[in-house]
């Protein structure tokens, strides 16, 4: 028991260093802002299209802003649970009926 904890444990740390190096983005408003992060949900960069920075006011720039960094946090979340649901198969799908309790 205690090594498959081991193990556990190890794999999440290789997770965690896949998570950062993959890329994911949200945009608002067809690329106006876009925020690019990782997968482990850290906020790499904000690119503010000028022409709109000079002209939106200073609430509809944080709209779009909240809008595109849920965006990303979204797509984050989705490369993780997916990430999360592989590591579980790989750990308990050779363990007869109980690598059905997490998903395929």
């Amino acid at each position: 028991m205690f090594d498959k904890l081991m193990e556990a444990q190890q794999k999440a740390g290789e997770m965690k260093k896949r998570l950062d190096n993959i890329t994911v983005s949200g945009s608002a408003e067809g690329g106006l802002i876009t925020v690019i992060a990782n997968a482990n949900k850290v906020v790499q960069s904000i690119t503010i299209n000028e022409d709109f920075y000079k002209e939106a006011d200073k609430e509809e720039l944080e709209e779009l802003l909240a809008v595109a960094v849920n965006k990303a946090m979204e797509q984050a979340e989705n490369v993780s649970q997916a990430e999360a649901a592989a590591m579980t198969r790989d750990m308990f799908g050779g363990m007869g009926g109980l690598g059905n309790l997490f998903g395929k």
